[in-house]
């Protein structure tokens, strides 16, 4: 159940937030408060860690919540959930 909670919560956030990383704070800001999965602390932890790792922030970010929520698969599906609006939308507009 945590798995779905995971890629819910994600996909709300690859859809709603446009502008990039940088957009992802506030949803997930809002995921800490009311699922209690981190603290306004461990956020600003997991801004550092994903600005200085090579890749976008909301994957880095999504990456990190996933994992630290549910191990290996919990990171794979944040992941999974946050990409797939943007996949769905390009392969909407590209058919």
């Amino acid at each position: 159940m945590i798995y779905l909670r995971l890629f819910y919560e994600f996909f709300k956030v690859g859809l709603f937030s446009v502008g990039g990383g940088l957009a992802t704070i506030p949803f997930l800001s809002d995921i800490g408060s009311r699922t209690g999965w981190f603290t306004p602390g461990d956020l600003a932890n997991m801004i550092a860690i994903s600005e200085s790792t090579p890749g976008p922030l909301g994957v880095n970010m999504a990456t990190y919540v996933g994992f630290h929520v549910g191990g290996v698969p919990g990171g794979v599906i944040a992941t999974l959930g946050l990409v797939c609006p943007a996949i769905a939308i390009i392969a909407l507009i590209a058919g």
